[in-house]
């Protein structure tokens, strides 16, 4: 998305080193690899996706990002708008996550270039874009409800909530923190917690270290997740 400004810190480099200690051999046996970055508001995954996409880079391993906010079917202040008329908006079918899998899988079948949407933040704009992977070995998709996408070979989950990420969030200064957003944040929370058994590399709280897990897998449509319990 342009217009969106990251905050790279230590930690992000270091947690972001580990992981590709994890995968780098899975991707040099895998070309055209696909990685997903979730996690709620603010937790730190476009950073996080920007550090695994520079080391590998120094690998000699091309990657490219892709990122949810792209995804949305409304620009940032139409979304936050019909947020307000209804907080029940907020859920999985704000972006077009199928839209999202269609680009993962023709990455993964070699074709040349992808055909995506693109956010342009500042100017709250949606519009278009190809996107060329011919050369591209690893894609990232990074994005709160990234981790229930499929044809992804490996999913990284961050495990921090929308109160751990409050101090963050001022410093990029996405949203007028207020008694809304912390509603919306909220609402997120519910939702996004229950994809954390849907990853393989969960990332602590205070990015400290990282944890494996089998992932578990979900039978039903991953538009219906906002209806488990909570």
């Amino acid at each position: 998305m342009i217009g969106d400004k990251l905050i790279i810190e230590k930690f992000h480099t270091k947690i972001a080193q580990k992981i590709v200690s994890v995968i780098e051999n899975k991707i040099k046996k895998n070309p055209k690899y696909a990685i997903s970055v979730g996690g709620e508001s603010g937790s730190g995954k476009s950073e996080l996706a920007f550090e695994i996409k520079r080391i590998l880079k120094k690998e000699g391993i091309k990657t490219a990002i892709i990122n949810q906010d792209d995804y949305f079917i409304f620009p940032p202040k139409t979304c936050h708008q019909m947020r307000l008329n209804n907080i029940k908006q907020v859920g999985t079918y704000e972006p077009k996550l199928d839209f999202m899998e269609a680009n993962i899988l023709s990455f993964k079948e070699g074709d040349k270039k992808i055909y995506k949407p693109l956010s342009i933040y500042t100017r709250d704009k949606l519009t278009t874009e190809f996107m060329k992977v011919a050369d591209i070995d690893v894609l990232i998709a990074e994005g709160t409800h990234c981790t229930l996408l499929r044809f992804v070979d490996s999913k990284i989950f961050i495990n921090r909530d929308y109160f751990d990420s409050k101090e963050k969030r001022y410093k990029r200064n996405r949203d007028i923190m207020g008694e809304f957003i912390e509603k919306v944040l909220k609402r997120e929370h519910k939702i996004v917690r229950q994809q954390k058994k849907l990853a393989d590399i969960i990332v602590r709280k205070d990015f400290s270290d990282i944890d494996r897990q089998k992932r578990k897998n979900v039978e039903s449509p991953y538009r219906t997740i906002d209806g488990l319990k909570t």
